[in-house]
């Protein structure tokens, strides 16, 4: 098999989104998962100006677009159907069906009084929804559903089935269950905290596996390794943490790597890095990758070990501002990535765009940026219970 780190350099641009008639920010994206190949693959966008675009993957022309919903956070495909969903400020999780034109969610599950929600997930079987909220009133809450659809309530509202109060004293800025185990789920926060939970056990204490110090806000966090048995994470001032959970039973230290500040250590060979995206596990590889980039569009792709961050290659000619999301296709190795140029674009190894235009960069307004936090030292000491 040729070597992943060569796939990433030979990656080159197939295709660019159409202009759509109101430019944003893209802010997040994701492929839909479920087999149906006579209809093409979906890519959901989340939008700054508060809506979700369902795109065509290999022709990235819009098919639909979800408006008018402020405050949406993150974007993500249910694992077994076209189901969209996102979290909103206004105390909900929504979910759309991204084949139907209609811009109204098909269901609502609905959160607890004064909730405002900036983070989730859906379980790798679809059961379960968990949601992050920001602080209120000394509460910063992990909230869950069941986000079965049940043939005896066809009811578009779902209510909580209960919720973690006591573990994270700050905004839980990020929720992420395990690939493959649908009882597992890491979360992050702004008080420097990477939780793991087994959802199973009945009591949050109980249900608290390990909690890892990133002593700082937390911006990005993934599972990586064997079996997914690793997790890692980002924060807001562009630290790297990686922690192996095979070593808590044993005498081992669970830290293998912690880089306060990457744009310090990383040799981007004759360029810079300004900021850090996000995390990609190659499963076939078993190879973890760091994404970052640069505010004038430059993509930069580093590899992963115990000994630090290496450059694998940057990807250029692309984007003209600051890169914001990308999603990474296992099956046909392709990268699509989203930024504030309001572009975005499909990478396969070996591709040859047909136009080569490099749009000018869009200095656009948004009216989602994602918060950096000045933090003080008591914000990273676990809040006692009442």
């Amino acid at each position: 098999m040729e070597k992943i780190e060569e796939q990433f350099a030979n990656l080159n641009i197939v295709k660019r989104s159409s202009e759509t008639k109101e430019p944003t920010y893209l802010l997040g994206i994701d492929t839909s998962k479920a087999v149906q190949a006579e209809k093409g693959s979906l890519v959901a966008v989340l939008c700054s100006n508060g809506s979700i675009r369902i795109y065509d993957k290999e022709r990235l022309n819009v098919l639909r677009e979800f408006r008018g919903y402020p405050g949406l956070n993150g974007v993500k495909f249910a694992n077994s159907c076209d189901s969209v969903y996102s979290s909103c400020s206004d105390g909900t999780v929504k979910c759309w069906d991204a084949r139907l034109a209609s811009e109204k969610p098909v269901q609502l599950f609905k959160g607890y009084p004064s909730n405002i929600f900036i983070s989730f997930d859906i379980s790798c079987n679809d059961h379960v929804i968990c949601a992050g909220t920001e602080k209120v009133d000394d509460d910063a809450l992990l909230v869950f559903w069941d986000a079965r659809i049940n043939s005896q309530d066809l009811s578009t509202t779902k209510d909580p089935l209960g919720a973690y109060s006591e573990t994270h004293s700050d905004d839980i800025t990020q929720v992420c269950f395990h690939p493959s185990n649908p009882n597992m789920v890491v979360s992050g926060s702004t008080d420097g905290l990477v939780n793991v939970f087994d959802i199973t056990v009945d009591n949050e204490e109980d249900a608290l596996v390990t909690t890892c110090n990133s002593v700082s806000s937390v911006s990005y966090i993934g599972w990586s390794g064997k079996d997914y048995k690793q997790i890692y994470c980002m924060t807001h001032d562009e630290g790297f943490c990686w922690w192996d959970l095979n070593h808590l039973d044993t005498d081992e230290p669970i830290t293998c790597l912690n880089i306060p500040d990457v744009r310090e250590v990383i040799n981007v060979k004759e360029g810079i890095l300004d900021y850090l995206i996000g995390g990609l596990y190659h499963e076939k590889t078993d190879k973890l990758f760091v994404v970052g980039g640069t505010n004038t569009g430059v993509i930069h792709i580093m590899s992963c070990t115990t000994s630090g961050l290496v450059h694998v290659t940057r990807l250029q000619g692309g984007h003209a501002a600051t890169v914001r999301s990308f999603c990474w296709n296992m099956q046909d190795d392709s990268l699509l990535t989203g930024g504030e140029d309001a572009q975005l674009l499909l990478w396969k190894p070996g591709a040859v765009e047909k136009t080569l235009t490099k749009k000018d960069s869009m200095k656009i307004a948004s009216s989602v940026y994602q918060r950096v936090r000045v933090h003080s030292n008591d914000s990273y000491k676990r809040r006692k219970k009442q």
